[in-house]
């Protein structure tokens, strides 16, 4: 087996390829002057192939380059290729939510379908009916198997999982179950044109608890930290996050660094220098409360 890697997520792709034993395929990426994308694979041998990219800012570019990239790969006479995107964008875009939207999660699956990859793997979707949106096969993999290794070393009776909405009860209630401690919720309300979240109310104890929140990705960061300013103030000794998909928006990272989050514990589904760099920045600060987690292993299981 093969693997190929886009720009967005090159660091996974080497993960993957040394657990299968092998190297990446070549790939050449570069722009037209007129800012058009211009890719070229170097065949190898052939046979299965993967194909991997994060669709992370910047979104649209990486969109494009995947699709290029497996139409190239098609054209060179591979004809089982495997699309892997950890990260897929416009997924936080499930609905129509205000008349005049489009539904953008399924224009992207429709863009996606375009290309001729087999099956698509990807994590922790915002929405598992967005799977629906595809007529290819789509393996959604959790990293949530991951996180609970990681929480099972340092949870005990002082800890107790915080949903925090109510669209994360389940996902929640499954957490705090494996790792048997309790479970606490938060009910919360957004304001759909300014975006702004506002907790209004809470139910279960947190009053001298190490709290863990487990939610499916981190934006700008914002819901995050009020929650866990207001977690604080209710007496918890400490807030820590995971999230699978952290999009590294340009500060947040900082933001949350000053936070009254203790860790923020994520995947590597979202490579964090890949925005920097796109964008001709100073790589992002190091970082005390980031814990990074991989899970290029769950990828292979799922290749194999």
């Amino acid at each position: 087996m093969q693997i190929f890697s886009g720009s967005s997520n090159p660091d996974l792709a080497k993960k993957i390829a040394v657990i299968l034993g092998t190297k990446l395929g070549g790939v050449e990426s570069s722009q037209f002057e007129n800012g058009e994308r211009r890719v070229r694979i170097i065949p190898g041998d052939k046979g299965a192939v993967t194909l991997v990219q994060s669709l992370s800012s910047l979104v649209d570019e990486h969109l494009v380059e995947f699709c290029l990239l497996a139409d190239a790969l098609s054209r060179a006479g591979y004809t089982s290729i495997t699309g892997v995107v950890p990260w897929l964008g416009y997924s936080k875009q499930d609905k129509v939510f205000r008349p005049g939207e489009p539904l953008s999660a399924k224009v992207i699956a429709q863009i996606i379908q375009t290309t001729k990859i087999k099956k698509l793997i990807t994590f922790d979707l915002h929405n598992r009916a967005i799977t629906g949106f595809f007529d290819i096969p789509v393996v959604e993999l959790s990293a949530k198997p991951t996180f609970l290794e990681y929480f099972r070393k340092i949870a005990g009776d002082d800890s107790v999982v915080v949903a925090p909405d109510e669209g994360a009860v389940k996902s929640s209630a499954y957490f705090a179950r494996e790792l048997n401690i309790p479970i606490a919720y938060m009910d919360k309300r957004r304001d759909l044109n300014t975006g702004k979240v506002e907790v209004v109310s809470m139910s279960g104890e947190v009053k001298g608890k190490h709290v863990i929140i487990v939610d499916d990705m981190i934006v700008t960061g914002s819901t995050m930290m009020e929650s866990a300013k207001y977690l604080k103030n209710q007496g918890a000794k400490s807030v820590s996050v995971a999230a699978t998909h952290h999009l590294y928006i340009d500060g947040v990272q900082e933001k949350l660094e000053e936070s009254e989050i203790d860790e923020v514990v994520v995947t590597d589904s979202v490579q964090r220098t890949a925005y920097s760099k796109q964008q001709n920045r100073k790589p992002q600060a190091v970082s005390h409360k980031l814990k990074i987690l991989s899970v290029a292993q769950m990828i292979v299981d799922e290749l194999r």
